[in-house]
């Protein structure tokens, strides 16, 4: 049983296995690179992929959509292609390394940063934010949902903080796309950063970011684009500029076909009925002695994801002994969040995460709830 879609979703679709396999048996060619048919055709792909995206995400122009191998690969081009030594970040405690470790490298070149501590249920506080802004704040960067406890961040406040700032205003949709529904305009969101392979249910390596028009970007990357090939420097062209090399076409082909599994399910049935699973375990896991769920107490405030510990039990034993004794893949430690940890106070040990899929049932929930309540009395027995 698979409960890790927060890392990765699986099973995906039918269609999206289809659509790989088309475009690397049926096409084959690389985009933008000849004028003959096949060529053509994934060409073809490539624009109704930008597009589907764009309309997911209420993007009016396609173009501003830079196709990336994954968020991580998305955050480093937003961060590294807009700030400059001297510009304040401001982030929070509730980030993956994903948006952190950039910043880090980025300190150490002048970029200014301040982390501001969530409160202990993981939500940030507006108006904690608003103290850290400064004169020199170019950008405000958070998660929309933390990956560790699910908690969903107020992004419309902090839009509107952004704007009466006159920052950027960067969001890292990892563990939001494909749940929530996300306008980019309506949101005031200047930057987004979305991983193909979790909600929006395509394959690995694949992701992307959107930039809002009145955002100067420059390329983190140069090589060749298929067009403006006698220039000696990198086309300042959306998206081409940003493309450099050949496209993961099989990815991408398989990304649009997971977005259109979506917008025909309809996003708010998926994201019912995940949230439905998350509620069932969540009642479950609370009726277990010692143990405690992490996140906002209101479930309605969290998203995608539940996490929980139980005294006297290490994380990573009980996550061990659920996939060996009844196949049961869950998430343990520290999910490439830190300062979450800390700010939860789960450190060292870090969590059990338990993140369930579109295809993931009832059923399963109640087998997990009963794997977990078995693994712990084995675990606490043997101690």
């Amino acid at each position: 049983m698979y409960l890790d879609n927060a890392a990765t979703s699986y099973p995906k679709p039918e269609k999206v296995y289809e659509a790989v396999i088309h475009a690397m048996r049926d096409v084959g060619a690389s985009p933008g690179r000849g004028g003959y048919r096949r060529s053509l055709e994934a060409g073809r792909i490539l624009f109704q992929a930008r597009e589907a995206a764009a309309s997911f995400f209420s993007i009016s122009d396609s173009a501003r959509i830079i196709f990336t191998l994954n968020a991580t690969g998305a955050l480093n081009l937003a961060l590294q292609g807009t700030l400059v030594a001297g510009d304040h970040v401001v982030t929070t405690s509730m980030e993956h390394n994903s948006l952190l470790r950039p910043l880090y490298a980025l300190r150490n070149k002048g970029v200014e940063l301040s982390i501001v501590p969530a409160g202990p249920d993981g939500v940030v506080s507006v108006e904690d934010i608003r103290r850290a802004v400064r004169v020199n704040t170019r950008m405000i960067a958070v998660s929309h949902v933390s990956n560790v406890c699910g908690a969903i961040q107020p992004i419309r406040q902090l839009a509107e903080l952004c704007r009466e700032a006159g920052a950027l205003f960067l969001v890292d949709a990892a563990q939001s796309a494909g749940y929530l529904p996300i306008d980019v305009e309506r949101f005031a969101i200047d930057l987004l950063a979305v991983p193909g392979h979790k909600g929006l249910l395509g394959p690995g390596g694949t992701g992307l970011l959107y930039v809002a028009p009145h955002v100067p970007l420059k390329p983190v990357i140069q090589g060749g684009t298929g067009s403006h090939s006698t220039a000696e420097e990198q086309p300042l062209v959306m998206p081409d500029s940003f493309e450099a090399g050949t496209h993961n076409l099989p990815g991408i082909a398989g990304l649009q076909a997971g977005i259109e599994f979506l917008r025909e399910r309809g996003l708010s049935s998926v994201f019912q009925h995940e949230h439905k699973l998350l509620n069932q375990a969540d009642r479950a896991l609370r009726d277990i002695p010692g143990v405690t769920i992490y996140g906002p107490e209101d479930s309605s405030a969290r998203c995608s994801v539940l996490s929980f510990t139980a005294s006297g039990v290490d994380s990573a034993l009980l996550a061990a002994e659920l996939d060996h004794g009844f196949d049961i893949a869950v998430r343990a430690g520290l999910h490439c969040a830190p300062l979450a940890h800390r700010t939860l106070g789960t450190l060292p040990g870090g969590t059990v995460r338990v993140s369930p899929g579109w295809s993931t049932t009832s059923e399963e929930i109640a087998f997990f709830s009963d794997a977990v309540v078995q693994c712990i009395g084995k675990i606490r027995t043997s101690a």
